[in-house]
């Protein structure tokens, strides 16, 4: 019983392997290999420069991220610390992440037309 249950998987192992060569698609296409890059055209040269733009909001992106991570365990801080020095510190985390926020608007870093 053991032995033929074996068999059967390995006959099953052996089909599924030979399926998957068989399905493969034997051309090779030279946008489907190159690794994928946000905001750059894979059939271009690597040295062309990319757009400023793409690179501020995805820093801006970041930085609200990591500032979500950074205010999400301040819930939990809540619980030990009193309500003012609570407060006082999380409006102050704020208002530093929204001047922030208020200088790369006024410097025109959100406008994708220039």
């Amino acid at each position: 019983m053991l032995v033929s249950c074996t068999m059967i998987i390995m006959i099953l192992v052996i089909l599924i392997l030979i399926l998957s060569f068989i399905s493969k698609k034997m051309l090779s296409d030279r946008e489907k290999s190159s690794p994928f890059e946000c905001g750059f055209d894979p059939k271009t040269l690597p040295r062309m420069p990319f757009s400023l733009h793409f690179f501020l909001v995805a820093i801006l992106f970041v930085i609200f991220d990591v500032e979500l991570t950074l205010l999400l365990p301040m819930i939990f801080a809540l619980k030990i610390s009193s309500l003012a020095s609570y407060a006082s510190f999380a409006l102050s985390f704020i208002s530093i992440l929204l001047t922030g926020l208020f200088h790369e608007w006024t410097q025109g870093a959100l406008q994708w037309i220039c």
